[in-house]
């Protein structure tokens, strides 16, 4: 078996739940589960976040032209429902569930058509970014089906491959501290590397954090959310490097 992962990330009103995800740093969404059939779809995802963030989320997941997963950018004319399952000041769980029509299609329909039965899904999605991890058989056409895959998306979607290997029984997600080998999101590179250049990590700061978000026109908060993630980032891979070459050492 191999675990394949890739991600999508969504331009700005490209998709509601991005949007709102986008909107409020720290909020999450990870499938409990996914199945598909020729016909239809199903899944239940768990939101985490703040009592706000969970409302929008709320009205987000019910927008009367948004189906969980659909690639279709115009009304697919599919049947959805939306039931929620739980809800707390900072958990959401929500069941969706649809029945395609002729122009409907989501990931799970094309990995069905090109890479067989008996796929396992699992999702994260944090801000515009949403990833999937496949686990599937060795001989699957992986190429064929990120390639239809690519076809699929359409112009506001961008589509990123970030791993093939083999089933790690290890690696049990794809959350952020699961996939330290991953390079840092580009939201998240663009917000470091103007950090950089404007000064912000000088002694003394050149730029102040709400001036450099004016710079870069995105919320304050949103700036520091991105910072945070790719420092933390950053230090992770600086110490399993450290380690591995002290392990390296110790061996000689």
């Amino acid at each position: 078996m191999r675990e394949f992962v890739f991600a999508l990330e969504y331009e700005p009103g490209t998709n509601p739940v991005a949007d709102v995800l986008a909107d409020y740093p720290g909020t999450s969404i990870r499938s409990l589960s996914c199945h598909v059939s020729a016909d239809s779809l199903w899944r239940v995802d768990h939101a985490s976040g703040s009592a706000e963030a969970l409302e929008a989320l709320e009205r987000a997941y019910e927008t009367a032209d948004y189906f969980a997963d659909c690639l279709v950018k115009d009304d697919c004319g599919a049947d959805c429902e939306v039931q929620v399952l739980d809800r707390s000041n900072d958990t959401l769980v929500v069941y969706t569930y649809w029945e395609r029509t002729d122009v409907c299609t989501s990931i799970p329909h094309v990995a069905l058509e090109h890479l067989g039965e008996g796929l396992l899904f699992e999702t994260y999605r944090e801000g515009r970014r949403y990833r999937w991890r496949i686990v599937l058989g060795n001989d699957a056409p992986i190429h064929d089906f990120f390639d239809a895959l690519g076809d699929e998306v359409g112009e506001c979607t961008g589509i990123e491959m970030l791993r093939l290997t083999e089933l790690d029984p290890a690696r049990n997600g794809i959350e952020p501290d699961s996939d330290r080998d991953e390079s840092l999101p580009a939201e998240q590179r663009e917000a470091l590397q103007a950090a950089v250049e404007y000064g912000y990590y000088e002694t003394p700061r050149e730029i102040e954090l709400s001036e450099l978000a004016d710079r870069l026109e995105v919320p304050r908060s949103t700036l520091s959310y991105r910072l945070r993630r790719a420092e933390s980032t950053l230090a992770r891979t600086f110490v399993d490097a450290d380690d591995a070459i002290e392990q390296l050492v110790a061996g000689l």
